[in-house]
């Protein structure tokens, strides 16, 4: 169990992530919690989902679910933004600059489809500075586990709140993918030599985050910025 992330410092080995909290002022951080302190896990899924689907316009969603489906976008912007500034800057190589290309892709889609479901109950996209974990590999690598492992905390905690059928299903059928996702990074992590190694699956068990601390990591970790 101690190979586990069981917070976003865990993995600051690297510093970066201190490193770029340590630049964000206060009311940007006070600003993400306001847009996103609704509560849930990521709930995301592919384009065909978005038939399954109970009008939101329509007042046919439970709030609590909107407010799911929000804290769920707000984070899938986040990851969306890091992979694609990353890719922009050309920086990765070899495996992990086809990790980030993939995975760009499938967090992009999580947009569009959280957006389309919501329409004009959807959150704001927030302004991010990943300083240099878009530009260092190294730092990308190290973030990018963190990332993907707080999604899956995330889906954990929360899933059980969902009280739609549709939207549980929505997120029963991404969790895996953002499983995935956090073990290739390990491996790729692992295969690489890193000076802080980790494996691809630690444990038997995972555990599922509550809200308060995914706000409260995601807020830490300075990439917020308006």
């Amino acid at each position: 169990m101690s190979d586990t992330i069981r917070t976003w410092g865990d993995l600051d080995k690297d510093g970066a992530l201190e490193e770029a909290a340590a630049k964000l002022g206060g009311d940007s951080r006070a600003a993400f919690i306001r847009k996103a302190a609704f509560g849930g896990a990521a709930v995301v899924g592919a384009g065909s989902l978005m038939g399954l689907l109970p009008s939101i316009a329509e007042g046919a969603t439970p709030a609590s679910d909107v407010a799911i489906l929000n804290f769920a976008l707000t984070l899938e912007y986040l990851e969306s933004a890091f992979y694609a500034t990353a890719n922009q800057n050309k920086v990765l190589k070899g495996e992990l600059n086809r990790f980030s290309t993939v995975v760009a892709q499938h967090e992009n889609t999580h947009v569009v489809f959280l957006k389309k479901a919501l329409g004009a109950k959807a959150v704001a996209k927030p302004k991010f500075d990943f300083k240099d974990t878009v530009t260092d590999s190294a730092k990308f690598a190290a973030t990018s586990q963190v990332l993907e492992d707080t999604g899956v905390h995330a889906y954990l905690g929360q899933v059980g709140n969902i009280k739609t059928k549709s939207i549980l299903v929505a997120a029963g059928r991404i969790l895996p993918v953002e499983a995935r996702h956090a073990a290739w990074i390990r491996d790729i992590r692992f295969s690489g030599g890193t000076t802080s190694p980790t494996t691809p699956a630690p444990s038997a068990f995972e555990d599922g985050f509550t809200k308060a601390k995914i706000l409260a990591a995601v807020n830490a970790t300075g990439f917020i910025v308006g």
